[in-house]
């Protein structure tokens, strides 16, 4: 099962009045914000931290911002937006060349700040988040956008109400799924499902995975549902 969670912003800021200004902000907009407390120590906080984001002061003490962006880029790819009072376009260039993702000169309004985190957050983990839709389940690899499933070297197209089986039944491997909930995920504006139409459906789905050799995949847990083990 897939799982947006809450984004950690990783907050690189000396000035304490600043870093709790800015996140005052970020925490109203639904982010989880870490602040800095060991200047010397960035990487160790980072690797504890594990965030989504890093806003990153560049005048702060010990080695300065684009140092500790060059040192993240050697173990990760996380989102670094720099916010500086450094404004040359020497400094911008030089952030750029460290590994930065945006540069935010201050003062900055709060709300270009917070456009620009999301527009970091959208590109780095957003649309990857949809394009990467992806099932996996005792071998069988289900791409929910293109409504195909995969199993070894074989391959086959899903209908709208197999793929939407499949995946109700995959995103709870273990738990029983009830007729109920199966008809409910089915059922759109236009065309209501009773039992016999699940049935079917059910059907279909099982005689797709028996071509794989998947006998078995999709149990019946008589008066209850279905579950996949």
């Amino acid at each position: 099962m897939i799982i947006k969670e809450q984004y950690r912003i990783y907050l690189v800021e000396d000035d304490g009045m600043l870093a709790e200004e800015i996140s005052k902000l970020l925490l109203k907009w639904g982010y989880d914000v870490w602040i800095a407390a060991m200047f010397d120590n960035i990487m160790d906080e980072f690797l504890t931290i594990q965030p989504h984001v890093v806003l990153m002061d560049v005048n702060i003490p010990s080695f300065d911002g684009f140092h500790w962006c060059k040192k993240i880029r050697e173990i990760s790819s996380v989102p670094v937006i720099y916010i500086s009072s450094r404004d040359s376009n020497m400094d911008i260039i030089m952030g750029m060349n460290n590994g930065g993702d945006d540069y935010l000169t201050k003062p900055f309004d709060n709300a270009v700040l917070v456009a620009k985190l999301q527009a970091v957050i959208r590109r780095a983990y957003e649309y990857n988040y949809q394009e990467s839709q992806v099932l996996r389940c005792r071998g069988l690899t289900v791409h929910i956008e293109g409504a195909v499933a995969i199993y070894e070297d074989k391959k086959c197209e899903l209908t709208k109400n197999e793929l939407k089986i499949l995946k109700l039944l995959m995103e709870s491997q273990g738990k029983i799924v009830t007729r109920e909930a199966l008809m409910r995920g089915l059922w759109d504006d236009e065309i209501y499902v009773n039992e016999n139409t699940l049935t079917v459906n059910v059907n279909r789905v099982r005689l797709k995975l028996e071509e794989f050799g998947l006998r078995s995949f999709i149990t019946t847990k008589k008066g209850m549902g279905y579950v996949i083990l």
